[in-house]
């Protein structure tokens, strides 16, 4: 049992803590509500276990939000906005991100080419930035159980779109697995059990059933 020596994290083509960022786009109320390709609050429960999943690897975070400045919507839902433990938030008026100014700034200033994106919904918040991102030589990652549309067809149709121009899917678990790498990772370890039985669903109670074995072993 012996892991290989650990690869450059900075040049890795997994993700690694130190290549990649974490964007969420438009995850308010109105575009949660509307989601008619997946249920809107297993997505919100899917959402907050990738942002803890982002702040237990130290990644950064950058939040968007479309017309909450003009009044027309509210802010990003509560529960995720706290998730993302204070990430920077870019109101926009433009549909695509990557045409404000601001957001692709801050994009930019993370320094990380690997992006991790969701954004709702996948037709349009996700897709048009996401195409941008990838031409303008950035990676994306898609979480597929962090984003959703306003059908099952125009879902489907928008990952395709970006998966043809080279976009990654991934899943939050995937995310959470990727960045951890190595249990001997002892810093993160406990970290990741700890998201993983909270929000894991099978792996959850796969997770406990071994914590009471060991706790029963040790009566």
């Amino acid at each position: 049992m012996t892991s290989q020596t650990r690869r450059d994290p900075l040049t890795d083509s997994l993700l690694t803590p130190d290549n990649c960022a974490l964007i969420l786009i438009d995850y308010q109320a109105p575009q949660i509500n509307t989601l008619r390709s997946m249920d809107g609050a297993h997505l919100v429960a899917n959402t907050i276990a990738l942002a803890q999943t982002a702040n237990l690897f130290k990644l950064p975070k950058i939040l968007s939000t479309v017309g909450v400045e003009g009044g027309v919507n509210p802010d990003t839902w509560p529960s995720i906005k706290a998730a993302m433990q204070g990430a920077p938030s870019f109101d926009r008026t433009s549909i695509n991100a990557w045409e404000d100014a601001d957001f692709v700034a801050a994009v930019k200033a993370t320094g990380r080419k690997k992006l991790i994106m969701g954004a709702l919904w996948t037709e349009v918040c996700l897709a048009f930035p996401a195409l941008d991102a990838l031409r303008d030589g950035f990676e994306i990652f898609v979480p597929v159980d962090v984003v959703g549309g306003t059908s099952v067809e125009a879902h489907q149709a928008a990952l395709q779109r970006v998966y043809q121009l080279g976009a990654q899917p991934v899943s939050w678990i995937s995310v959470l697995c990727e960045l951890q790498r190595d249990w001997n990772r002892g810093a993160t370890a406990q970290g990741m059990i700890d998201i993983g039985s909270s929000h894991g669903g099978p792996w959850a109670s796969e997770i406990a059933l071994k914590q009471f074995a060991a706790g029963s072993s040790q009566k």
